[in-house]
């Protein structure tokens, strides 16, 4: 759907719009392989990530090629668009804007020249210093701009790309460019990128969003998540690692370092973002929502009858729960699985029936039922509200909800869309008074400490920003750049997590 500022969302309504996914990369090098329908599935398996454009780019060792538009990959691409992309080496990108508006000019891979052949690059995440990137760019080029920054693109990647063309000397090859340029880009990024030879892949120093490396029996493959190294047939080999580059072509797979480490992986990728069915940093994403269910039950008990998820994020936090606390786990609640993008704009009178186009209640199950309904996210609250109302009405004696992620208060500046943070519902509101909109009977978010003891990952190598407002870069350098969206926060002190009736408790 179109929203009024232009992009395009996967929500059924705007005013409903939780956090976006940021991006998925994809990459190939595999000599004798299909590589653009390995890439293909590769990127499907990766459309969580990003439902407005996607594109493909291949080589053959002596050119590339690119096919790119707006839309789901299934929308994108058919056969006929896969026959035209040969070649040995393949990077794929299914995006959500974060940087640059959603239109053509700015779908990825981007194309750009360099010293010593072409480069198609393709970026999840979100830089911070963009502003000071582009004016690198005219400092070098002046106004004769080259690439898909040349022809209006205003994302980040191709400021990225541009430079990768601007910096160069004579013949200077793409390998030593990225390593030069890497060191001076902040925020957030995972690239995957090629030549006309070599497939390449470099994560920040934070490695803030996620990228991993696998084998093929003939190749390699690099991809945000491990779900679409096993669409592939892929074995995973290990995370690419913050501030490492990877070059791949016919001599192997070779390694540098162009920053040292000091990880800070998004804590947001295990309670939503990231397929239930991938790994980062080697911890099952399902599992560790499972353990923040059950951490959630002991934080939060609730005298009940029956323990339902939303679908399908709250499912795996919800049998967590279930678990714990021995009450009975059921499905309450029926989600309509073609319901997400939608062109069609609703008339006044479906706009009306808000939620009930995405999840329809088993009333059977849920009548006269004291129900804890698992989340595992509240934003703006509008879906909730309207599912609180909607159990009620199906005949749910209690509603008391359970989230399985601390309060969202803070902007995200490294590549998750979230609601400005005027939006933010639990922004200026305390938990009682978020439980008194929702309609609920109680309200509980996990402990900041119980959400990341789940993951089993050490605090300090989380961001945890979007619910502390501890940003792993300092606070000064985002408020100083330009094209940020949200003003940086200050400091505030964290809510209570709990609220029942009238009284609201720590």
């Amino acid at each position: 759907m179109a929203r009024g500022d232009g992009r395009l969302t996967h929500e059924t309504f705007p005013e409903e719009r939780g956090p976006q996914d940021e991006c998925g990369v994809f990459g190939v090098w595999a000599p004798g392989e299909d590589v653009s329908r390995l890439t293909y599935f590769g990127i499907y398996a990766l459309q969580h990530r990003g439902q407005e454009s996607a594109g493909i780019a291949t080589s053959n060792g002596e050119q590339i090629l690119i096919y790119k538009d707006m839309g789901l990959v299934s929308q994108v691409f058919d056969d006929r668009a896969l026959e035209s992309l040969r070649g040995h080496i393949a990077v794929g990108h299914t995006r959500y804007s974060t940087t640059g508006s959603s239109e053509w000019i700015n779908a990825q891979p981007t194309l750009g020249p360099t010293a010593a052949g072409t480069v198609a690059l393709a970026h999840n995440g979100n830089l911070t210093n963009t502003a000071d990137l582009v004016a690198w760019v005219r400092e070098i080029s002046g106004q004769d701009l080259t690439g898909e920054m040349g022809r209006g693109s205003s994302s980040d990647t191709a400021v990225v790309t541009a430079l990768l063309g601007a910096i160069g000397g004579e013949d200077e090859p793409l390998e030593d460019l990225a390593m030069r340029l890497f060191p001076h880009l902040e925020g957030a990024f995972s690239l995957v990128f090629m030549d006309e030879g070599s497939l390449y892949a470099a994560r920040d120093r934070h490695g803030i969003r996620p990228l991993v490396l696998g084998r093929l029996e003939k190749g390699w493959v690099v991809a945000s998540e491990t779900a679409a190294l096993d669409i592939v047939g892929a074995t995973y080999v290990r995370e690419v690692e913050p501030g490492e580059m990877i070059v791949i072509d016919a001599a192997g797979m070779r390694s540098h370092r162009f920053a040292e480490a000091t990880p800070r992986g998004c804590v947001f990728e295990y309670v939503y973002l990231a397929r239930p069915d991938t790994k980062i940093a080697d911890v099952p994403v399902n599992a560790a929502r499972t353990e923040m269910g059950r951490v959630l039950a002991r934080e939060a008990p609730a005298e009940a009858d029956l323990v339902i998820p939303t679908p399908e994020s709250g499912t795996p936090a919800a049998i967590g729960y279930a678990q714990e606390s021995g009450i009975p786990f059921a499905q309450g609640l029926v989600k309509n699985s073609y319901v997400g993008r939608t062109f069609i704009q609703p008339t006044d009178t479906i706009r009306q029936l808000g939620i009930r186009l995405k999840l329809n209640p088993l009333r059977e199950v849920i009548a006269g039922q004291r129900l804890v309904v698992i989340d595992d996210s509240i934003v703006r609250g509008n879906t909730q509200r309207a599912l609180v109302r909607m159990l009620r009405e199906a005949g749910a004696a209690e509603v008391h909800v359970r989230i399985s992620s601390p309060p969202v208060q803070w902007p995200c500046f490294y590549g998750i869309d979230f609601a400005t943070r005027a939006e933010l519902l639990a922004n200026g509101m305390s938990v009682e008074e978020i439980r008194d909109n929702l309609g609920a009977d109680s309200l509980s978010y996990i402990s900041v400490e119980g959400m990341v003891a789940a993951t089993t990952v050490p605090e300090d190598r989380l961001c945890t920003a979007c619910f502390t407002g501890n940003y792993p870069i300092p606070r000064e350098r985002v408020q100083a750049d330009p094209t940020s969206a949200h003003p940086a926060p200050a400091q505030i002190p964290p809510p209570a997590l709990t609220a029942t009736g009238s009284e609201a408790r720590r």
